[in-house]
């Protein structure tokens, strides 16, 4: 796609955010636009870091299969020899990879399959949620919803869950973890996980698609993210997380992550674990929506291209992320 095509797109749509375009760490195509802060008028630019939502089930995902790498856990380890008592609805025979699948069949607090609108205030006191644990009433009273490794069906919560087990499996609080085993050997100098109530000057506030108010998502996600999604990151980071994965550095493993684990044809992709795949190529994907935060990032690991859109408002990285895949 040419530089006047994405403008055109940006223009026509009052887009907020950035796109970035590489190739094996050259960059092609690496653009600002809209602003980061509304109020003070403060510009998004290639260095603002953005909530990426789910786009971090990807990272929970490689710490999960790190700790498994070491010994610490199994892809069969069931929920429940680490939950204990907790949980109770979750079935006694979902593993580790049922939930890294979205396979679990386990019922989620924050179904996507359900009427609610990303506008919706759906996680009670936003401000508890500091740690895994404060979950824990979140994730209960949920009925399951289908067997577990009968079909696919997306569940935030499970990658909760999974931050959970990560947790009492390793003695390692989940941020921790995900610093020690995906960041820092990534090289993701600017990835953070950041408190909505306290961010930097270099994080874009994210802004609901409300007409005429500039409403930030503060009360409407957790404080500090977990398992499913909500680490603050730049473009640069991801283009760096990419190559790093596909170079080993995260975990040795890399195929067996990113190996089709299951079909999705409702949405034209395939998963594997913790990553959206392409239905026909080996073009792999992180993919985020939330309120007030929007992106999509594709990896094409035989070019070592890298196509990312993030945006700082829930609607805005769609219409270029698919103009790319036009």
């Amino acid at each position: 796609m040419a530089q006047g095509d994405i403008d055109k797109i940006a223009e026509d749509t009052g887009f907020s955010g950035v796109v970035w375009i590489d190739r094996a760490g050259e960059i092609e195509f690496a653009k600002a636009y809209g602003l980061a802060n509304r109020t003070y008028r403060i510009p998004n630019s290639l260095d603002t870091r953005f909530g990426i939502a789910s786009g971090s089930k990807g990272f929970t995902a490689l710490a999960v299969v790190s700790l498994v790498q070491d010994g610490v856990l199994e892809l069969g380890t069931t929920a429940r020899s680490l939950l204990g008592k907790d949980l109770p609805l979750i079935a006694d025979d979902v593993t580790v990879e049922h939930l890294l699948t979205h396979t679990s069949g386990i019922g989620d607090y924050l179904d996507e399959e359900g009427d609610t609108e990303i506008t919706d205030y759906v996680i009670g006191a936003a401000h508890e949620l500091t740690t895994t644990e404060a979950f824990l009433p979140l994730l209960d009273g949920h009925p399951t919803k289908f067997r577990a490794g009968e079909r696919f069906s997306y569940c935030n919560g499970g990658f909760v869950v999974l931050a959970l087990l990560a947790e009492r499996a390793s003695g390692v609080g989940y941020h921790d973890l995900v610093r020690e085993r995906v960041l820092r050997p990534a090289g993701m100098t600017r990835t953070e996980f950041l408190r909505s109530d306290e961010l930097p000057a270099d994080a874009a506030v994210g802004y609901l698609p409300l007409n005429g108010v500039d409403r930030s998502n503060v009360f409407h996600l957790p404080v500090l993210a977990s398992g499913d999604g909500g680490i603050h990151t730049t473009a640069a980071d991801i283009s760096t997380f990419w190559r790093a994965l596909f170079a080993g550095d995260i975990v040795d493993s890399v195929q067996e992550v990113v190996r089709p684990r299951i079909d999705v044809p409702e949405d034209s992709r395939r998963y594997g674990l913790g990553f959206w795949l392409h239905e026909s190529t080996d073009t792999v994907m992180l993919v985020g929506s939330d309120a007030g935060a929007s992106f999509k990032s594709m990896h094409d690991p035989h070019t070592g291209t890298t196509c990312t859109v993030l945006s700082n408002t829930s609607p805005g990285a769609w219409p270029i992320a698919r103009a790319f895949t036009a």
